[in-house]
C-alpha cells in the first residue's frame, strides 16, 4: 500500500510540473476578440424590480460582447420577450427574428417580423421597435399595423408610440380609408 501511495504521489507531482505553461503560450489559442464575446445558448434572462419579476426573455442563442464603453446583447436567432404584471401574469410578449441590447442605453432594437401581442390578442406588427427599458415604452418610426380582434378593427401607420404592456398605443401617422395595403408606399 505505501508503494501505491508513493506512486500516485510522484504522479501527481509530475502532472504539477509538466503543466507550467506561461500565459503567453495560453494566449496563443486565443484572439482578443475570443475574449470579448461569450455565447450562450437556450438562454433565459429574467429582469426583476423590487424583487418581483417583471421581464422574462428567451432566445436560442445570445451573444454578448464585453466592450468596455458599450456592452452589447445580441440574439441572432431570435428572441421571445414575457412582460409581467405584479401577479406575475404575462401582460404582454414581444416576438422579433433578431435584436441588440444596448446595456448603456437600457435600450432593446428588435427587428425582422416583430411582433407584439396584449392580453386581448391585439397584435402589433412592424419590421422594427425599440423598447426602452428605463421607462417601459416601446416605439418605432416604421410602417405598423395593429389588430384589433375585440373591436373588429385593424389600423396602419408609420411611427407607434406604446407602452411595454400594449395597453396603451398611439399610431403617428394613421390610415383610415385604405382600399388595398399594395397602395401603400411602405419603404
Amino acid at each position: 500500500m505505501t508503494v501505491f501511495r508513493s506512486l500516485m504521489i510522484l504522479f501527481s507531482c509530475s502532472l504539477i510540473v509538466g503543466c507550467s505553461n506561461t500565459m503567453d503560450e495560453v494566449n496563443k489559442f486565443f484572439s482578443k476578440e475570443d475574449l470579448r464575446e461569450e455565447i450562450a445558448r437556450d438562454v433565459e434572462i429574467m429582469y426583476s424590480d423590487s424583487a418581483i419579476v417583471r421581464v422574462i426573455i428567451k432566445s436560442p442563442v445570445m451573444k454578448r460582447y464585453l466592450e468596455r464603453q458599450q456592452p452589447i446583447d445580441e440574439f441572432p436567432e431570435g428572441i421571445l420577450v414575457e412582460f409581467l404584471d405584479e401577479h406575475k401574469n404575462v401582460s404582454s410578449w414581444l416576438e422579433a427574428d433578431y435584436a441588440i441590447r444596448k446595456e448603456s442605453e437600457k435600450k432593446v432594437y428588435v427587428e425582422n417580423n416583430v411582433v407584439l401581442y396584449n392580453k386581448k390578442n391585439d397584435k402589433l406588427e412592424t419590421d422594427e421597435l425599440i423598447w426602452d427599458e428605463g421607462k417601459r415604452e416601446i416605439y418605432t418610426d416604421k410602417f405598423v399595423r395593429i389588430t384589433q380582434p375585440e373591436r373588429g378593427d385593424t389600423s396602419f401607420g408609420f411611427g407607434l408610440f406604446a407602452n411595454q404592456e400594449f395597453t396603451r398605443f398611439e399610431i403617428r401617422r394613421k390610415f383610415s380609408a385604405i382600399k388595398s395595403i399594395e397602395d401603400l408606399d411602405v419603404e
